[in-house]
């Protein structure tokens, strides 16, 4: 069986892979590009792919008969494989959920701290030599320790974000989210996005990416913000509708931004990078050794399952 991983992974992915079969390690970090995304399909058995790596319909529609019978995606969202289009094909799809969850929770707490203490200003400030010494009124932020945080997708995330800010800085949580929820959080759930926005100091997103939630987040949404209210995006970059944000954050209608994902990345606009009231972090969500390590051994779990003629544990 030939492997192919498509961006170089720890090197203890690579060693927990090499048993498998063939493995190959392309060692670009970029994206596939439109000839390597069809050359996955013809020359290997199993697909190693990660984010940015668009296994669109067009692409399946371009391999007659793929050689290629599963994508073991890295990473829990998997917007940038057509799984229909998969399927119809004859392929099967993984991912990794679960080992991503406490991470990335993590950097959306971190971005809610950031933007509502000001932190990313503040260094740059420092930087810049500009700094005049402490004074009681120097770049006054919102306090989030008891603030109302409301999170739009009460998945794994969601729920871990609600954990973090509830038990952690007492706040009150609320939500929105497709379909009703037992949590053990303390929690409301909210019908409408745009009341969910108008109640809350803070709003966060926490949806998987893809057609339904494609510009979830847009102008109704910003302009049912409080202008003091910070939004939080650690999900996938097109929920967003960067251009309404950036409008927003340029009229100051709310009080700040802070993402770690982008609808265009790895473009950022200038527009965007010239905001003080914005923190702008590089797709950190899951960017720790062992985070890396645990989604990239997931995948090979899946692989290894399929190769015992099992259905893969994570299979979407």
């Amino acid at each position: 069986m030939k492997i192919w991983m498509t961006r170089p992974l720890p090197a203890r992915v690579q060693e927990a892979a090499r048993p498998l079969g063939e493995l190959h390690v392309r060692e670009e970090t970029r994206p596939l590009d439109a000839e390597e995304l069809r050359r996955a399909l013809t020359d290997y058995d199993i697909v190693l792919p990660t984010l940015g790596d668009m296994f669109s319909a067009e692409v399946f529609a371009d391999v007659a008969s793929p050689r290629a019978r599963l994508l073991a995606n890295f990473g829990v969202g998997y917007n940038h494989i057509d799984v229909a289009a998969a399927q119809a094909k004859g392929l099967q799809v993984s991912n990794t959920p679960g080992a991503v969850t406490d991470a990335t929770a993590d950097i959306a707490l971190m971005l809610m701290l950031m933007s509502c203490r000001r932190a990313a200003e503040g260094e740059r400030l420092v930087r810049a030599e500009a700094w005049e010494g402490w004074h009681p009124t120097q770049m006054l932020g919102l306090h989030l320790s008891g603030k109302k945080v409301g999170i739009v997708g009460m998945g794994r995330i969601g729920l871990a974000i609600a954990r973090r800010a509830h038990f952690g800085f007492g706040c009150e949580i609320s939500y929105y989210n497709r379909s009703p929820k037992a949590i053990d959080v303390p929690a409301t759930q909210v019908a409408e996005l745009t009341d969910l926005a108008a109640s809350v100091d803070v709003l966060v997103t926490a949806v998987p990416g893809g057609a339904e939630t494609h510009h979830l987040i847009s102008d109704p949404v910003f302009s049912a913000m409080q202008p003091h209210a910070h939004f939080i995006n650690i999900a996938r970059g097109d929920v967003v509708d960067e251009t309404a944000l950036i409008i927003a954050l340029q009229q100051k209608r709310i009080g700040g931004a802070g993402l770690d994902v982008y609808e265009h990345e790895p473009q950022v606009p200038q527009a965007l990078r010239a905001l003080d009231n914005v923190t702008l972090l590089p797709h950190l969500g899951t960017a720790a050794l062992e985070v890396r390590e645990d989604m990239g051994l997931m995948a090979v779990d899946n692989i290894a399952e399929f190769l015992r003629g099992e259905t893969p544990p994570n299979l979407v």
